[in-house]
């Protein structure tokens, strides 16, 4: 007898539900959820597809200790204490500073918490990070400091009654399918769909608008638009005057920023730049939506200020279908950030520097907190090898395919004194380790993700763990009891009670009142309905007002020269999701794409002499890969594009460790290569 599940998809940040069919305790079906506001009773190929993993023999099943090289079954009392061994020798020779905590976008709310609380409470060190620094830590920093608040603006059921929606450094088809049709269906409505990507995605076949600029020149493009903006008045004086400030400084910039000037830079003609300018600035509605070709760049602050620039020049914040809406790519990106799995904040973006406020937690768990901001991930793997850090706990990460620089990355964690892992399959990091825990699926436990539109829902348990694998929030728990630390939870509702307790935005959040449905933050009582868009009469900064800021372009810091002479741009496919670990498990969907592959204009391929569909070898500075060449039309010349999901063809082992000086956030989005066949 099958029974249904309802719950949130564990992929994409769109947080599709559906019901989980099971069977004997397997998942056999997916039903999705007819009534989702942003599912509507269709999922895309992952959320159909994608769920083969839960049931793989692969997954791991018992706690793993490595002796002589080689990994033997252990049990959990005996993982435990020699973590906890190892964490407490390193802190007595090292301080607490040389050891560094990875959490997860892939866990829940409630795990997330928990572990930036272990690594606090319990080891005394703000080093702790997720992967929001590799793919949207410049949408934080972007939007904190010129909205106050560092996420999307509006709800993505917003976007099918905009007027106007400006695309750029989005393949919305392929990263978020769910929504990609909220824009499709606008479209048909009469909306006009302007797209900026150097590659013609999807999108752009329906596009009023489609435009191609030069990887690494966004900041030239949004200060040409701001520039056409002002120059024929299309600009909301209103709003600029009574809910801005800074805006003489950036009207000064931005002259110099000519159409004529911005075509020399980012190879779009003139006319187009101002064409696009006027599209966006007429609309009553505009809406901006971006992903991570805006914000991996060394740039990528810039990026997302540059953005927040053009929605508040022209009025597009604060009233329902507009504002700058970033698509996170993982499931509980956002919610990892809100819950304080940053190096710099606790939940609920509480500044770890901010004396009153760790005084707050310091009383709530017991411990003195350190008031130093910690490291990113990036930095932390950079400081492995000054020996800085010296032991790392990761859970549910796979910074050896997800990293820049993969063969950096993978030395570096070789050489740490310690490494302990806790996910789901042996990854290419977790083979590294040297006690690996078993943590369950999404399907294995119950709590919370929040989704790319700020919304907290439901994630219910519906089979049992496979083998002695545990939930991640239970192995957190347990841990830090071998630690000295008690942390007392029969359950992820009472973790929730805490994070609402101590978490402003999450206040008015509890199990119960999701039931209902979610709710988007911020939400700070029982009584509040939630917030579907954000800035409505005052922005969320210090005084009410946003902020303008003038930004001068800057250019990628690898380019392309007379030995490396293309450009590289990474990113990922409708069909994988990440580093493969899940997707790759399903026959489905790596039946249609099984192996990597490398994106190149047709015009380059035939210079080259490179036939479609031959093997060849791209390389950078730090390494090359062999794989397949795809030659297409719809990509610039000169520019290549690699899926970064396949190890045997890591497109990570190519990218530079080159850093958003702000964010820390890396360029994968530009570096120079070579091309040759083999």
């Amino acid at each position: 007898m099958q029974s249904k599940v309802l719950t949130t998809c564990e992929f994409c940040g769109c947080g599709c539900n559906f019901y989980l069919g099971v069977e004997d305790n397997s998942l056999t079906a997916v039903y999705p959820a007819t009534s989702h506001p942003v599912s509507q009773g269709r999922l895309c190929v992952k959320g159909w597809m994608g769920h083969d993993y839960v049931n793989s023999y692969e997954r791991l099943k018992t706690p793993l200790i490595k002796e002589r090289g080689k990994f033997r079954e252990a049990s959990w009392d005996e993982a435990y204490k020699l973590i906890a061994d190892k964490i407490q020798q390193t802190k007595s020779q090292y301080g607490s500073d040389s050891i560094a905590v990875f959490s997860s976008a892939k866990c829940t709310n409630e795990e997330n918490y928990l572990l930036q609380k272990f690594a606090r409470a319990v080891i005394g060190t703000n080093n702790v990070d997720h992967c929001a620094r590799l793919c949207h830590a410049s949408t934080v920093l972007g939007l904190s400091q010129t909205f106050g608040s560092g996420a999307m603006t509006n709800a993505i059921g917003e976007i099918g009654k905009a007027e106007v929606i400006f695309i750029i450094g989005s393949n919305t088809s392929e990263q978020h399918p769910l929504v990609a049709s909220q824009i499709v269906a606008a479209v048909k409505k009469g909306a006009k769909l302007v797209v900026a990507d150097p590659r013609e995605i999807q999108l752009a076949k329906v596009a009023t608008l489609y435009i191609s600029q030069k990887p690494g020149t966004d900041v030239a493009l949004i200060n040409g638009m701001l520039n056409v903006i002002i120059a024929e008045d299309l600009l909301d004086k209103e709003f600029i005057s009574q809910r801005t400030e800074g805006y003489d400084e950036l009207k000064e910039l931005v002259a110099g920023f000519t159409p004529e000037k911005t075509s020399e830079i980012t190879g779009i003609p003139a006319d187009k730049i101002i064409e696009a300018a006027r599209i966006y600035a007429k609309g009553q509605a505009s809406t901006i939506i971006y992903s991570m070709g805006i914000t991996q760049h060394t740039t990528g602050v810039d990026n997302v200020i540059s953005c927040a620039n053009l929605a508040m020049l022209t009025g597009n914040v604060g009233k329902e279908s507009t504002g700058v809406n970033p698509l996170r790519g993982q499931n509980n990106v956002q919610g990892a950030c809100d819950m304080g799995a940053l190096p710099n904040v606790y939940s609920g973006y509480q500044a770890v520097t901010n004396e009153e406020l760790r005084q707050k937690f310091e009383k709530a768990w017991g411990v003195k907190l350190p008031a130093e901001v910690g490291v990113t991930v990036t930095d932390a793997i950079n400081k492995i090898e000054s020996k800085d850090i010296r032991t790392i706990y990761i859970m549910g990460e796979n910074p050896i395919i997800s990293d820049p620089d993969s063969n950096h990355t993978e030395q570096a964690l070789k050489s740490l004194d310690f490494l302990a892992v806790q996910d789901i399959f042996l990854t290419e990091t977790a083979k590294l380790a040297d006690v690996v825990l078993p943590g369950v699926s999404f399907a294995e436990k119950n709590g919370t993700f929040t989704s790319t539109e700020r919304k907290v829902q439901r994630v219910r348990k519906a089979i049992e763990p496979v083998g002695l694998s545990r939930p991640d929030w239970k192995i957190i728990t347990e841990l830090a009891a071998f630690l000295g630390y008690k942390m007392e939870y029969d359950s992820p509702s009472d973790i929730m009670d805490e994070i609402a307790k101590f978490t402003p935005s999450y206040g008015g959040i509890s199990y119960d009142r999701l039931e209902e449905g979610g709710l988007c933050w911020p939400c700070p009582s029982a009584d509040h309905p939630g917030t579907p868009y954000l800035h409505k009469e005052q922005f969320a900064r210090p005084g009410g007002k946003g902020k303008f800021f003038a930004v001068p372009y800057r250019a990628p810091a690898e380019l392309p020269d007379d030995e490396y002479p293309l450009t590289l741009t990474t990113g990922r496919i409708a069909f994988h999701w990440h580093t493969g670990t899940m997707t790759r498990k399903s026959w489905t969907l790596d039946r249609e794409y099984p192996n990597g592959y490398v994106e190149i204009n047709n015009n380059d391929a035939a210079k080259l002499g490179i036939r479609n569909k031959a093997m060849v070898k791209v390389t950078s500075r730090r390494g090359e890969i062999t794989l397949q060449a795809k030659a297409v039309n719809t990509i610039q010349e000169g520019l290549l594009f690699i899926p970064f999901h396949f190890a045997e063809a890591a497109a990570n082992k190519l990218t530079a460790n080159n850093l958003d000086p702000v964010a820390k956030i890396p360029e994968y989005k530009v570096c120079a290569v070579k091309l040759e066949g083999v």
